[in-house]
């Protein structure tokens, strides 16, 4: 198994890459993440690796985290899940984001990434609700938000608000909010924004 790559960066072809390492160039795929983040070709990058090995062929997957390495694994041990969907997934959502998705149960977070059906998602949060949500929940610092908080949340993405902006407007509500209060409070928080 080849674990980790310490190379320079030779061509960056998304989501492929080319690292040289003492002489030998890897092809590696890696997610958009991990791509975003590379430096310039010709300088040094280290990445975690993961090999997968098939009848027709040896495929190398890099990752700039563990966690990043993590997730991938765990979404390859979910039932209809291959190498390049996980890639999709860690290519749509940071970890942090997929491990709040899993937490919170959101399976329209994973239905907006090309490739992921409803039923897809929701096998995933089904099998990843306990290995990676508690996991990576902790690593990362996201926290189970109260059962309204996440209905207000699910609202404002019906609504047509992005993640991010439906996840900040939920973060200021207080925890005892009741549901229509809940909504309402976070739409007059996205009107001043």
């Amino acid at each position: 198994m080849i674990g980790r790559l310490h190379g320079m960066l030779v061509e960056k072809n998304p989501p492929q890459i080319l690292v040289d390492v003492a002489g030998v160039a890897y092809e590696v795929d890696v997610p958009m993440s991990t791509f975003y983040n590379l430096p310039a070709t010709g300088a040094a990058v280290t990445l975690f690796t993961h090999l997968v090995v098939r009848e027709d062929a040896h495929l190398l997957f890099g990752f700039g985290t563990e966690a990043e390495r993590r997730a991938f694994r765990q979404l390859n041990k979910v039932n209809g899940i291959g190498a390049r969907t996980a890639l999709a997934v860690l290519s749509g959502l940071s970890v942090g984001e997929l491990a709040q998705a899993v937490t919170l149960q959101e399976s329209g977070r994973l239905t907006k990434i090309p490739g992921i059906g409803k039923k897809t998602a929701e096998r995933i949060l089904l099998e990843l609700k306990d290995k990676l949500g508690a996991d990576l929940a902790t690593a990362v610092g996201v926290h189970r938000a109260a059962p309204a908080s996440a209905d207000v949340l699910h609202a404002l993405l019906a609504l047509g608000y992005s993640d991010k902006e439906a996840t900040a407007a939920v973060r200021g509500l207080p925890e005892d909010v009741a549901l229509a209060d809940g909504i309402r409070q976070a739409l007059k928080a996205l009107s001043k924004a």
